[in-house]
């Protein structure tokens, strides 16, 4: 043998022995961690985004899994948020310590819980993807938080003069007299802050019942006579839990205010959870809108399907598509890092510009963010109850029907 050929020889075995331990240092599976609430008032909704997180799990690992990472399968670790920020925090700590090896999550979805779980993930350079809107959830200067929702301050200036020049289109008449009332939790107070400081007179408008209270609602009866009383021309309604749904919702019946007498306009995922209409009933839901960080629009109807079908549920909505998304956006950025390195996640989420996959759950289509940690180009989302179901009515390339506005509502 001579002595290339021995070089060439030794060359051969040292790139195969190489390859084979590069093989070996692949993991078999790479952790994401998922924490929502899974008890508590809000654990409808922390279920939903449950069953979106398993569908996407599954959609990764039949398609081979992490591909740049030898296939690896993705292993979704489910912690508990609760039902206070305490016990979100609580609960972070624990999936902090006892999980060294997760290179990212997502959760909270109340911002109150995701403010306080944050701190904690923050701290332990794990890189997290939310789609709670509170406005200061990436407003503290964080560097490993990503929020894929419309903030609430942006949603607060994008949704009233969407529902103004529906509501202007539909009666012939630009409304001036609105109601609000919601809960006490993070996103609602930016909401209603950027309201009453900036979009209500940049519209013209005059809230003319403006009432807060702490969740869990025991009692509706004052906060709608306060309504009735003042007569608006539409009300905003932010609560953030189902039973306090209901009982908003029951009392706007009874005082004969639903349906097509008072326009009301919600906010959040669970607007449209699908309980809502076995709590209360087609005829009181009809008409109710709700401004939403995302929904399925046409780009997704294949994903749609197969999740009814999946999981027996009526509809794919807010939660299970924000949670489809959150785990093939850390699927992208695990192949993108190429390595299951948290650090390596963070970067690959900071640099990425997603235009197909995960992008098309989001009205815009595009998944990059800013300095910030803020989706970049948001849209916001209007969905509507109609004939015993929720639907997007806006923006038009994901709308499957056109809003409806009571045409004697405007006074």
């Amino acid at each position: 043998m001579t002595t290339l050929t021995r070089r060439s020889a030794l060359a051969l075995t040292a790139a195969t022995a190489f390859s084979a331990t590069a093989r070996a240092q692949q993991p078999a599976e790479v952790k994401i961690a998922m924490l929502v609430p899974l008890t508590g008032p809000w654990a409808r909704s922390g279920l939903l985004e449950k069953l979106g997180a398993e569908m996407a799990i599954d959609d990764i690992n039949k398609a081979g899994g992490i591909k740049a990472l030898g296939g690896a399968r993705l292993t979704l670790m489910q912690f508990d948020a609760g039902e206070s920020p305490d016990k979100a925090k609580d609960a972070a700590q624990r999936m902090v310590a006892q999980n060294p090896d997760l290179v990212g999550g997502f959760g909270c979805w109340g911002s109150s819980l995701t403010l306080a779980a944050t701190e904690v993930t923050e701290r332990a350079s794990l890189p997290w993807l939310t789609l709670s809107y509170s406005d200061l959830i990436t407003g503290r200067g964080f560097t490993h938080v990503f929020q894929t929702s419309p903030t609430a301050n942006f949603q607060a200036q994008r949704l009233l003069p969407t529902i103004v020049d529906i509501a202007t289109r539909a009666t012939g008449k630009r409304p001036t007299k609105m109601g609000m009332i919601g809960d006490n939790t993070a996103a609602n107070m930016g909401y209603f802050n950027d309201l009453r400081t900036n979009t209500l007179k940049a519209n013209n408008l005059t809230a003319v019942v403006d009432e807060m209270y702490t969740p869990p609602l025991t009692d509706a009866t004052t906060l709608v006579q306060k309504v009735r009383s003042a007569r608006p021309e539409f009300c905003i309604m932010l609560s953030t839990n189902v039973p306090d749904d209901k009982l908003l919702l029951d009392k706007f019946a009874e005082y004969g205010l639903s349906g097509s007498k008072l326009p009301l306009i919600g906010g959040g995922g669970h607007i449209g959870a699908p309980e809502l209409l076995t709590v209360t009933s087609a005829e009181q839901l009809q008409g109710l809108m709700a401004g939403v960080a995302n929904w399925p629009g046409k780009a997704i109807e294949d994903i749609s399907k197969r999740f009814v079908e999946r999981t027996k549920e009526p509809w794919f909505g807010h939660d299970s598509v924000g949670a489809y998304a959150h785990v093939w956006i850390l699927a992208a950025a695990l192949e993108q890092a190429g390595v299951a390195d948290k650090a390596k996640v963070t970067e690959a989420l900071r640099t990425m510009d997603l235009r197909d996959g995960p992008a098309k759950c989001f009205p815009g289509g595009r998944v990059k963010f800013d300095e910030k940690g803020r989706r970049v180009d948001p849209q916001l989302v209007i969905i509507q109850w109609q004939s015993g179901r929720p639907v997007a009515v806006f923006p038009p390339e994901i709308a499957t029907a056109q809003a409806i506005w009571p045409k004697g509502s405007a006074s």
